[in-house]
């Protein structure tokens, strides 16, 4: 099939883009076009406008400070699969950039829209939310700054507003010591991810935060004191216990106990993995 008919604008600056976002209603935002593409072939989608962002240098930069790296929306997966931009994770983030998709994919598809998309299996979705990253938010009435954890509020829904743009991502550093674990299943290369889990861990601050998705909304985050955690490598019932204790997955994986055996088998990987056990 073919797109619906449309409007096309490519604007130099964020400040252009936010007035053709709040001009007539119907405009869509193109970043790399790995979702939305597919969407308007099949006219899922079918916006008046297409507000090509790609050309705004202040949207593919990245800038640091003390406390965190903030990651331009328009900067590819690949680009960070490939360390060109600093990580503040010592590496972790291109462990998650390089399991999405396919290279191809991957050279033009971008963190800002990934998240922006809001598809429960994406990987990006699971790994900020983890890391406790915020969402930089440009929009008519200033700017704001979201933590990714309440940014995505369902299946395809973020706390975007009308006429408002996801400008980049805000990721905390972290401690030489601290350990991650990131785990996909899903039936082959490039399909959505039937279960992902991600732990982050700081054993020195007793701390260690568990991700766990695809749900039927945001992934669920489970953070644990010292005390939970397994003494050595976490078996299946260890960790089917903390899906069940943090009784989260419920509401979205109901009583389906092949979908909570999914669940429990990533994070049991994704904790060995952090602990290289």
């Amino acid at each position: 099939m073919k797109p619906a008919a449309f409007d096309y604008v490519r604007p130099a600056t964020v400040a252009e883009a936010l007035g053709a976002l709040n001009g007539p209603p119907g405009a869509k935002v193109l970043a790399g076009g790995q979702t939305l593409g597919p969407m308007l072939n099949l006219r899922l989608a079918q916006p008046g406008l297409l507000v090509d962002i790609t050309r705004i240098p202040e949207l593919a930069a990245v800038s640091e400070d003390k406390d965190a790296v903030t990651i331009g929306a328009t900067v590819t997966h690949a680009a960070i699969e490939d360390g060109r931009i600093p990580d503040p994770t010592g590496g972790f983030l291109s462990r998650v950039a390089r399991g999405i998709a396919y290279r191809a994919v991957r050279t033009r598809g971008t963190i800002g829209g990934s998240l922006a998309h809001a598809d429960p299996s994406a990987d990006w979705l699971a790994g900020l939310t983890a890391l406790g990253a915020d969402a930089l938010v440009a929009g008519p009435g200033g700017s704001r700054r979201v933590p990714v954890s309440a940014f995505v509020r369902g299946a395809m829904e973020t706390q975007l507003a009308p006429g408002e743009l996801l400008t980049g991502i805000r990721i905390p550093r972290f401690p030489l010591e601290a350990r991650f674990g990131f785990h996909k299943i899903c039936r082959k290369t490039g399909e959505f991810a039937d279960a992902i889990a991600v732990v982050v861990a700081i054993p020195q601050q007793a701390y260690l935060a568990a991700v766990v998705g695809p749900t039927s909304g945001p992934p669920v985050l489970i953070e644990m004191r010292k005390v939970d955690w397994p003494s050595a490598a976490m078996t299946l019932e260890e960790a089917k216990g903390i899906l069940t204790a943090a009784d989260q997955l419920r509401n979205h994986a109901g009583d389906d106990g092949y979908a909570r055996a999914l669940h429990a088998a990533a994070l049991k990987r994704a904790y060995d993995e952090a602990f290289a056990v």
